[in-house]
């Protein structure tokens, strides 16, 4: 089954940047498809890869900061290639 994942980690202290930068190389080094914008980032996968992935980069990416919180949207499909037509 393939699915997107909408991902937003916001670290709750200062010089959070850092955190922000290594998750998403990480997510890059990874086998999925990897879209990033100024707010989110999407991963495009097979489920049980994705979440593989995500579960192991999450758990680093907490264990490297402070305090945080992470936003996700999981969508059963694989909307990679979605192009709007409006």
């Amino acid at each position: 089954m393939k699915i997107s994942v909408e991902l937003t980690l916001t670290p709750i202290q200062d010089n959070y940047e850092p955190s922000i930068i290594h998750f998403i190389k990480k997510l890059r080094e990874s086998e999925l498809k990897v879209l990033e914008n100024p707010l989110s980032t999407q991963v495009y996968g097979d489920y049980d890869t994705v979440m593989r992935v995500l579960t192991v980069e999450i758990k680093e990416a907490f264990e490297l900061i402070e305090r945080g919180l992470l936003y996700m949207k999981i969508v059963k499909s694989d909307r990679y290639d979605y192009e709007p037509h409006f």
